[in-house]
Parts: structure tokens; sequence; C-alpha cells
């Protein structure tokens, strides 16, 4: 089932459905919040076949003159930070689906499937937007940075959306959810087309895509990225810190 509706009047003018996604929210709040091995929700279809086709396109290539590349031992060969330079050149389509997912009725979406309150989107996409895996890149297990420092505030729900039209398992780019001992895989998430991930952030909701992606040169890892926050402060545990980074526990 899609979740926006499509304004014909503007190539790039569709926008969320309130009424579907409170629908959807209902329906799926409970699965969410006892998901393994920490709050999470798989959603396919999220936007139908014929608008995610498009974004895909119009996805940005590795060409694109704004993306910054990381090559580090925890990740290598991705593709960001094109918010730096307020998403220029890329394409009203993909900056209209960055919109919609800091605007009313997506924030309500996830108030109404999380349970939480005050949820506040980062309109700067900071560490967020448009990310781009190309082949032998990775990503290692990690926790998620806890705080946006700029504003104060603490973070909660992170929203991955998938635009990666012909995906196959051979080349790899899963999604993976370890148990809180980093003992075992508990889910591993494929980055199909017109798929959203919604994560519960945690201090030891450990993730990643660990597996260098094998898919050819040409191809890459697409994803929409948002986090989301409250204004509430923690009332006990650590202080503000980056990405936390780990290692699967030996003979797991």
């Amino acid at each position: 089932m899609a979740h926006a509706r499509i304004d014909p009047t503007s190539p790039a003018g569709f926008f969320l459905d309130p009424g579907a996604l409170r629908v959807t929210s209902v329906a799926y709040r409970t699965a969410y919040a006892s998901a393994r091995p920490f709050p999470h929700l798989v959603l396919d279809q999220f936007l139908g076949a014929p608008l995610a086709e498009k974004l895909a396109r119009v996805f940005p290539s590795a060409t694109h003159p704004e993306w910054k590349r990381r090559d580090y031992p925890e990740q290598t060969a991705r593709l960001g930070q094109l918010q730096r330079n307020a998403f220029t050149g890329v394409d009203g389509a993909l900056r209209q689906l960055l919109a919609e997912l800091s605007g009313m009725a997506f924030i309500d979406f996830l108030q109404s499937l999380t349970g939480l309150t005050g949820l506040i989107p980062d309109p700067h996409f900071r560490g967020a937007g448009l990310h781009l895996t190309l082949r032998g890149g990775h990503l290692a297990l990690h926790a998620d940075f806890n705080r946006d420092r700029f504003r104060n505030l603490a973070r909660k729900v992170t929203v991955l959306y998938y635009l990666n039209p012909g995906w196959t398992p051979a080349w790899g780019g899963e999604l993976e959810l370890w148990n809180e001992g980093l003992t075992a895989c508990e889910a591993n998430i494929a980055p199909r087309l017109d798929r959203m991930v919604v994560l519960a952030h945690g201090e030891t909701h450990w993730h990643g895509h660990p597996k260098p992606l094998t898919c050819p040169v040409d191809e890459g890892r697409a994803a929409v990225v948002a986090y989301f926050y409250t204004a509430d402060a923690p009332a006990e545990g650590p202080g503000a810190h980056g990405a936390i980074w780990v290692k699967p526990a030996k003979g797991s």
C-alpha cells in the first residue's frame, strides 16, 4: 500500500497522505515495539512503484560534484554530505521527499507508531540526507551518535528509505541489526526499492552493513536518511557522543 498522493499539476508535487499514514501507524505500532533485537519497522511500498522508480532515476550518481567521500576503517566508499551545499543540483522530486520527511504528516506518523511525543526533525539533515555506497563500500556495526549538539536535542528515531531498483541478494548491502551482546545478528534487511525502515535509537542498538558491497561498479546502494529528536535531556546515562563502533563477539 502506497502512502503518498500525487499532485498532477507538478512533476515534483507529491505529498504524504496523513490519513493513510495514520492507519499504517496504528496497524504496525505493536510490531514496531516488539521487534527484535530492538524496536524497528520495515515498511514496503511506501511511496508506490511509479514515484519510487522516478526518485531512483533522479538520485545523484557517483559523478555528482558535491558528494563528499568517506574512506575510513569504519566506513568506506560512502558518498554523502550534499546538504552542506543545500542539496544544490539535486532533483526537485528528491528535495520534495526530504521536505515531506520533515513535515507534519510524517512526524505525526512517527509519533503514533513509536509512542513518542514532541519529535523534532532536522531540516539541515546533519549526518543524514542522501547516501550512496559504492562497490566495496561498507558501514561497520555501530550505535548512532546520541545528540544534536547544535540544538542540544536527544536522538530518538532514524528513518531510512531505499531507492535501489533491481537490487539482488548477491550484491550484499543488507542492514544488519545485532543483539545487545553482539553475539547474533537478529535481522537482515535488504535495501530494496521503495522500502522504508524506522529504527529506534539506543546506546546498544547495534546496526550497519558491515560486509563490502559486491554490486557492479556502475551501481550503488542509495538511501534517503532522516533523524528525529526530542527536546528532553537524558535523565541519566552518557553525555553527548559520536558513533560507537563495535565488532561482533568472537565466534558469532
